[in-house]
Order: structure tokens, then sequence, then C-alpha cells
């Protein structure tokens, strides 16, 4: 079996083909400018929510080859020796510059860079693509329903609903947008995500009746736990886990049915019986428009599964991996894909974010290399990249925490058109700065 303690072939094998036609070539070692960006955001989306740079890092570092992986390279037959030779010693010595993890992005705004030779920034394409576009579609959309819940908890649980892997940095994304809480366990141990869980129906029903299974629940878990009130009748299960837990239960959980109606009449029993602290949690396939549509029900939190790890129907960012310069002898030569519908804009680009006088986004522009200077110390552009590695040193350490207050940040400055849940285009597609 494959050793995934290296991410070398977490890739196309077109990356292993064109680095031995470059290398076969003499042009491996050419410095080469890539950028990743998105033509178009999801549709009806405002705005994009970069995830994933902190699972980049860490899969960077892995990037190695070791006997196993050279091993599979050479009895697959997939490169020569001089490849395999030049792979031994591989080494990832480019920079790396990208929006830090938080970061809200647009159509266009060039969301990384990476200078490197040919040979080891064309290794990385799949590698970077593959852990973007899922993070930073599942960062989106939990953006989206943590705006939707409007200060009330959020509860990932996809994880039954994915790969098992995907479902690991589903949890993180959602994390890093706004969720409180994931049901993954793994997600907890390895990124310190808090993380939550009680009973299932199965629980329920393999008790003779629902009073002892949630007697059961109690005798291990105490009264701050979460009753599921569902599995029968919602009244009687209600009245049953308050005669069993009391009135300082911690929450009940209701996964089926009108929600809006059940929460208001769940609010109304519970605080007949007196537990009028008992928080109500619903689930069931929820996402951020039918969340919003429970906005005015009395619910304190929501579980989220399905359409959260998968993307509320957007499962990917759309990003693209594009060569925009080359550089050879110290002079840079920009070039451009011409093709219809799929053009791109030659050189490398350094991105700015002005902000009015409230703090609300208003442009997104970008300049090149050489006119970097045209922007900075300028009071009313914010530059966007910050290096994630210099010369093949990591100089960018951040915690989940971190990324997770820049979110916040970031949203405030979005303003309401920005944060809006209804279906608009783009609040900004980012531009080439035309000096005015």
């Amino acid at each position: 079996m494959y050793n995934l303690t290296s991410t070398a072939l977490l890739t196309d094998q077109y990356e292993y083909t064109m680095l031995e036609a470059a290398i076969n070539a003499g042009i491996a070692g050419k410095m080469a400018t890539f950028e990743v960006f998105a033509r178009r955001l999801p549709k009806g989306r405002r705005y994009g929510v970069v995830g994933g740079i902190g699972r980049l890092q860490e899969a960077i570092s892995s990037f190695s080859f070791d006997r196993e992986t050279l091993g599979y390279l050479e009895g697959s037959k997939i490169v020569s020796e001089k490849t395999l030779a030049y792979l031994r010693d591989f080494k990832f010595t480019g920079s790396i510059s990208a929006y830090p993890e938080g970061e809200i992005y647009f159509p266009d705004s060039p969301v990384l860079k990476i200078t490197a030779p040919f040979s080891e920034a064309i290794l990385l394409e799949t590698l970077v693509l593959s852990v973007l576009n899922w993070d930073s579609a599942i960062a989106s959309c939990a953006s989206r329903i943590f705006l939707a819940a409007d200060g009330r908890g959020l509860i990932e649980m996809g994880g039954r609903r994915t790969h098992e892997h995907s479902a690991v940095a589903a949890a993180r994304a959602a994390y890093l947008a706004g969720f409180d809480s994931t049901s993954n366990l793994a997600a907890g141990k390895l990124y310190g995500i808090p993380t939550a869980g009680t009973v299932a129906h199965a629980f329920i029903l393999l008790h003779p009746e629902e009073t002892s299974a949630f007697s059961s629940q109690f005798q291990t878990q105490g009264h701050t736990t979460t009753a599921l009130v569902d599995t029968y009748d919602i009244t009687r299960g209600i009245e049953r886990a308050i005669a069993v837990f009391g009135t300082s239960l911690g929450a009940i959980r209701i996964d089926s049915g009108d929600l809006a109606l059940q929460a208001k009449r769940a609010r109304g029993l519970l605080d007949t019986l007196g537990a009028t602290g008992t928080k109500i949690v619903v689930s069931g396939d929820l996402d951020e428009f039918t969340i919003e549509e429970l906005r005015e029900s009395p619910i304190d939190a929501y579980g989220v599964g399905t359409r959260l790890v998968t993307g509320s129907g957007a499962a990917t960012a759309n990003f693209v991996y594009k060569l925009v310069e080359v550089s050879e002898n110290g002079v840079s030569r920009p070039v451009s894909k011409l093709s219809r519908d799929k053009k791109t804009l030659g050189g490398a680009k350094v991105p700015y974010r002005r902000l009015d006088g409230s703090g609300n986004v208003v442009a997104e522009v970008f300049v090149g290399d050489t006119n970097a200077k045209d922007l900075e110390g300028d009071p009313r552009f914010v530059p966007l990249q910050v290096e994630l590695y210099k010369n093949g040193t990591q100089v960018h350490h951040e915690t989940l925490v971190d990324s997770r207050k820049r979110h916040r940040l970031a949203l405030e400055q979005l303003g309401s058109e920005g944060r809006s849940l209804a279906m608009g285009p783009p609040l900004l597609v980012a531009q080439q700065w035309s000096g005015t």
C-alpha cells in the first residue's frame, strides 16, 4: 500500500511526464511563476473564503521521495532513470505567497503565487489545487451558514456523508469559517477543534421504551447532555426527557419534521415544564437557506452535515493554477493563455484591497511585481498576500484560531450587501490597477 507519509504521489501523472520532458529539453531549471485564481464564483455567491493554507503547508512539508515512492515511479515506468535521479535529491527551493487563511476572495483574485524552478512548481500543481479547491469550497459554504445562523450555535456533523479524510478537512474548514464544534474526533485531535456528540436514534431504539433509554443516557452523561426526543412522538419525548433529566437538562435535539413548528411547540412545552434554560438543537439536511428561514424560530443551535460537506451545491472553488511568468538569465517574460473563455493575464501580480471610510471593501486591485511600489504605503490600500515560503523555507506560521479571527473581520468588511445570502453577482471582481 502507498505510504501516505509522503504526499508526492497525490498528483496527476502528467506532472511527472512534463517534468521528464522539461529535464530532457534542458529547461526544467527555468524560473517560473504560477498563480492560483478562480475565474468565477459558484452561481449566486457574493464572495469566497480562502481555506486550506495551513493544510497545504503541511502537505508541502511532506512532499518528498522515499524509497517506496521512487520504487513505484520506477516500477510503473512513468519516468526514466534520469528523472528518478533528480527526484532522489528533490527539495522545494521556491517562494510562495498567498492570501492568508480565512481571507475572502473574488473572481480573478490572485489567491496564491509560487515562484520556483519549473521542475518544482509543476510537481506541486495538483496538490495545491486539491487542497485549496476542497477546503475553500467548504469554508465558503460554512461561512454562509455562519451568517444564516446569526449568532446561534453550529455543530459540524458531516463525517458520515463524505470520504473519511475529506471529513477531517471539512471539519477544519467549517471551524475556520465560524462553526463552534465538530462531531469528528480526528479533527478534534489534529486541530484542537471542540467536539460534540451524545446519542443516535439507534441508542433509543435499543431500549424497550424511551424512558429507559433516557435513564441509561443520564447515568453516563448527566443532565447537561442533549436528549434526542423525536424517535417516537416529540411531545412525549420531551415530557419523558424532563422527567428523567430534570428541568436543568442541557438541550433537546429534533432531527425530523417541520422544524420551525416543532421548535415552537417544544419551546412552549419546555417552558411550561419549567425547563426554561434547556436549549433546542435541530438537524436534518440543513443548509444556509433553510437555516435563514428558521431564523425567527426558537432554535439555539444547528447540526449541519450533508449540505456542508458537499459545499451546498458547490463542492469545489474552481481554482486553476496557471503559468504567468518565465524568467531566464534575470529577464522576466510574462506569458498568457489566449484560448477562448480561458484567457489569462500574464505577469506576476501583487494584490491589494481598498476599504472605504467605514472599513468596507470597495475594490480589489493588483499590480505587476515591478509596479508594486505604486501602492506601497498608500493608506487606502491593504496588501493581501503573506509570504508562506522564502527560498524553500517556511516563514509563515499561524494557528487555526488566528485564521478564524481573521475571517470574522473579513466578513465585517464585506458590508451588508456582500454578506447577503440572496442570489446575486460577486460583490467585486479583482482588476488590474488603472492608477485611479
